[in-house]
């Protein structure tokens, strides 16, 4: 009799112990970042104190005028400091709330939310742009341009822009302000802003006048770094009926608790702004006219998808760890694990960007693009105009960031040795 009482006891404990080993690991999968002393994510603090020495170096040098660094891995926080000022006339030490313009990282948070709408079926990753904004139709390559005049002539496109192209920057759509001279001069005369706020255009109207433009190249035939996710911005003000303001509001920003990110800052957070520095002719920091950068402080009513952003480093470092946790934050689910998949894969086939791939809204990381700096092959990336970078990596998983508020940035090695130093510090 003992013997058949046994074996149900064991199959108990064995099915008890394979439910506590499940829901261990359910939740490796998806960590909240939390503060924890380097050593127990298997990293050293004596390494990572080498990284305060490397950005005090850049301050004491006159080459920046601080910086904030954070670094996470397995969602604890091993690192997360700021240096040096936020204001140079004023010697305001920088804090690790303060809140930066990260421009060109808006694209990332831009693209996720496309995609969310792209898993409710609002869209086809192949559709035609012209399917959701008409003006986009028949679309025209530059042919000749006429520096003395602004003219110019055109060969219609092979094809159709697809919401893909958007994505991958492989549309010919270029930049207004730091794209080609000939594309700069064409959006210029027809009034395409670069991508930051004001408060005296609408998106939809830009990007509709956008799309009568002709293309700097044929769709798909090269990478072309443009305006392409303003446009997707757009579209996602089509497919859920709100302002791209709205809608990331509601369905990443309040999901997520990134309390601090926003288009326009609201007049209580004006003051933890960040003011951009610039440089003399020997390379060296000095303070700049903020009139030029000062667009998180108006009343604005134009969402650039593309760069209209500003944000604190811990916001930004909430979106990346739902990344890596493939989709999941604190219980919330933004994205299935498969469609992360898919934007973190190559998108741009053959095509190149360096020594690596795109994929939608990301740099990927190549095997030869690993070998560079030891950045895990795999890992998606990006950075902004303003001197912010970030990365995440899946093999190792990491999510490093490193803000700096500064036009032009001459000494920008700092942030491929802030790069190589986080991988230095592991320990395990």
């Amino acid at each position: 009799m003992k013997k058949y009482i046994f074996f149900p006891l064991l199959i108990l404990l064995v099915l008890g112990a394979f439910s506590c080993c499940n829901t261990g690991t359910e939740t490796e999968k998806a960590p909240v970042l939390r503060e924890a002393l380097p050593e127990s994510a298997g990293m050293s603090s004596e390494r990572l104190g080498r990284i305060d020495k490397m950005i005090q170096s850049a301050i004491d040098s006159n080459w920046i005028a601080g910086a904030v660094g954070f670094i996470a891995r397995d969602g604890e926080i091993v690192y997360h400091k700021a240096f040096g000022v936020s204001d140079l006339e004023t010697s305001t030490p920088l804090k690790k709330d303060d809140i930066f313009r990260i421009a060109s990282q808006t694209k990332a948070i831009v693209s996720i939310a496309a995609m969310m709408l792209f898993e409710e079926g609002k869209f086809l990753l192949d559709d035609p742009v012209s399917k959701y904004i008409p003006e986009f139709k028949n679309p025209q390559v530059l042919e000749r341009f006429n520096e003395k005049d602004t003219t110019f002539t055109t060969i219609p496109a092979k094809r159709e822009i697809t919401i893909r192209d958007l994505f991958t920057h492989t549309s010919g759509i270029d930049y207004a302000g730091i794209g080609s001279p000939n594309m700069r001069a064409i959006y210029a005369k027809y009034d395409i802003p670069p991508g930051f706020g004001t408060d005296k255009l609408i998106l939809s109207d830009k990007m509709r006048a956008l799309g009568k433009l002709p293309l700097a190249h044929q769709p798909g035939e090269r990478f072309t770094y443009g305006l392409n996710i303003d446009v997707l911005g757009y579209l996602i003000e089509i497919w859920s009926g709100e302002s791209l303001d709205s809608y990331l509001k509601k369905n990443l920003f309040e999901q997520l608790g990134m309390n601090d990110t926003y288009f326009y800052l609201p007049e209580e957070k004006h003051g933890r702004l960040v003011k951009v520095s610039t440089e003399d002719k020997s390379q060296h920091v000095i303070p700049m006219d903020q009139e030029t950068v000062n667009y998180p402080l108006l009343k604005g009513t134009y969402f650039s998808g593309g760069a209209g952003l500003s944000s604190t480093i811990k916001d930004y470092a909430v979106f990346l760890q739902m990344l890596l946790n493939k989709g999941e934050y604190n219980g919330k689910r933004l994205l299935s694990r498969r469609t992360v998949e898919l934007i973190t894969s190559n998108q741009i086939g053959d095509l190149n960007l360096g020594n690596n791939k795109f994929g939608l809204g990301f740099e990927i990381t190549t095997s030869k693009g690993q070998a560079v700096l030891g950045v895990s092959e795999g890992s998606f990336s990006w950075g902004g105009y303003f001197g912010t970078i970030y990365w995440a990596d899946p093999e190792e998983r990491i999510v490093a960031l490193l803000f700096c508020q500064q036009v032009p940035l001459s000494h920008g090695e700092i942030q491929n040795k802030f790069r190589a130093m986080v991988y230095q510090a592991l320990n395990d």
